[in-house]
């Protein structure tokens, strides 16, 4: 009979689940209130610090005013970062609308210089045209020849 089983009847030892039990200190909290609707905060507790950040800059995307904490024991916390939501918000609309207006005057400016540049073809076009015509000798233009116009108006009649 085996002597470090309690239970000979039992066949297998149930051993404790390996791990640490401590109390875990290193939490992290992230609050998140709104404008909207501030007397219903979200609030979230991690032991991860890249989560916790993770999730404060979302809540911050989303236009909350953000608190990040650390656990320090005895249900003390200690403010890490506070981020300002609307803020954000609107410095990223700002930079977005300042993007936009740039690729527009790009844009209008490169529409522009290609007018121009079809303008001075064109010209050059014409120039080269009225440069052959000029430099043709002038037709000898018989009467015989000409063309009778093809209706009256009304004045020559």
């Amino acid at each position: 009979m085996n002597r470090s089983s309690k239970h000979p009847d039992r066949p297998y030892r149930r051993r404790a689940v390996p791990g640490d039990h401590t109390p875990n200190s290193r939490g992290y909290r992230v609050t998140a209130s709104w404008d909207a609707r501030p007397d219903r905060p979200a609030i979230r507790t991690t032991p991860d610090k890249a989560m916790a950040r993770r999730i404060a800059r979302e809540y911050a995307e989303q236009g909350a005013y953000v608190i990040l904490e650390e656990h320090r024991g005895q249900n003390q916390w200690r403010t890490l970062r506070e981020l300002d939501g609307p803020a954000i918000v609107a410095a990223a609309r700002a930079a977005a609308e300042a993007e936009r207006r740039a690729t527009e005057q790009a844009a209008a400016e490169e529409a522009e210089q290609l007018l121009a540049v079809r303008r001075r073809r064109r010209l050059a076009a014409e120039a080269t045209t009225h440069a052959r015509a000029l430099m043709s000798p002038p037709a000898i233009v018989r009467p015989e020849h000409r063309q009778r116009a093809r209706h009256i108006t009304g004045a020559q009649r």
